[in-house]
């Protein structure tokens, strides 16, 4: 009989295309990745594994094997999702993660609400931007990512995901107090065409967003800085080194000297929960999607 760790294994070796990559997605060592792969051949009485260079890959019946171990495994998650939801509880373990600035305005409030309302669940958390999040949530290394769509750029979603929408993030301009365009009540993104942009790390998605809104305003942007963190963008700012953009979610406090102005015709970016549809009727999701949406009515 198919030992179910094993194939999970197997499973990992394919998504992640490595024996160091499949071990850091388990949590296990890359020796014990290769005792499960030795014990996995000597039961079916096959070559699953091939070198290939200084890695491995899979052999045909290797390839055969982890088509079947991921359909395997979808059903039992399908199983254990069936279960929890039949028994109506919300427990067993929980693995999430989120964009930073979602991590830090959301899941403060969000986790101490579901870790006090259902003590028998197991909660962990991790910072991934939005991409990886969605991949995570695919390959099965998390359970629920809240990631996030701009206004006018999606990000690009594959099949077998459900999710669930959490906030409509309103989007300002944050600008040094001496500013010319510091007392307007609104301003474009076209108004920033001579100013220099502290924005994010090249080729992040938010990055990506930056640069292909500006540009269909027919501006070509001036980055002098990037930083992931917003709050390290802010404090560029507030030493009047650039301006940048502000979402409200996990901005505040605001540093001294800084001025924060809506954008005309409401720029925003919509932040939701994806997770496997096969987990759609666990308890926990559902519990955990009602907590961040209770986290969410508290941002200004």
């Amino acid at each position: 009989m198919l030992n179910l760790e094993r194939l999970r294994t197997l499973d990992a070796l394919a998504r992640h295309g490595s024996v160091s990559a499949a071990a850091e997605g388990l949590h296990i060592t890359t020796s014990a990745v290769s005792q499960q792969m030795s014990k996995l051949e000597r039961e079916v009485g096959q070559q699953l594994l091939a070198k290939n260079g200084r890695g491995v890959r899979l052999t045909d019946a290797g390839r055969l094997l982890a088509d079947h171990a991921a359909r395997i495994l979808s059903q039992v998650e399908l199983a254990q999702a069936d279960l929890e939801a039949q028994r109506g509880q919300v427990v067993g373990e929980l693995r999430l993660v989120a964009f930073p600035t979602a991590l830090r305005g959301l899941f403060p409030a969000a986790l101490t609400a579901l870790r006090n309302d259902h003590p028998a669940l197991r909660l962990t958390s991790r910072e991934l931007e939005p991409e990886y999040g969605v991949a995570a949530v695919m390959r099965g290394d998390a359970d629920l990512a809240v990631v996030l769509d701009w206004y006018n750029k999606p990000l690009p979603m594959p099949e077998g995901l459900a999710k669930a929408p959490i906030l409509d993030d309103r989007v300002e301009i944050a600008m040094p107090e001496g500013h010319p365009l510091a007392g307007r009540s609104e301003v474009d993104l076209a108004d920033f065409a001579e100013d220099e942009w502290v924005a994010w790390p090249e080729g992040e998605f938010c990055h990506e967003w930056l640069l292909y809104t500006l540009r269909t305003k027919g501006v070509e942007p001036r980055i002098a800085h990037r930083a992931e963190e917003h709050h390290t963008q802010l404090a560029l700012v507030a030493a009047g080194l650039g301006v940048c953009v502000a979402p409200r979610l996990g901005r505040d406090p605001m540093p001294p000297g800084v001025r924060a102005v809506p954008v005309r015709n409401r720029v925003h970016r919509y932040i939701y929960a994806v997770w496997r549809a096969d987990a759609d009727r666990r308890p926990s999701i559902r519990a955990a999607v009602q907590a961040l949406r209770t986290a969410a009515e508290k941002v200004g």
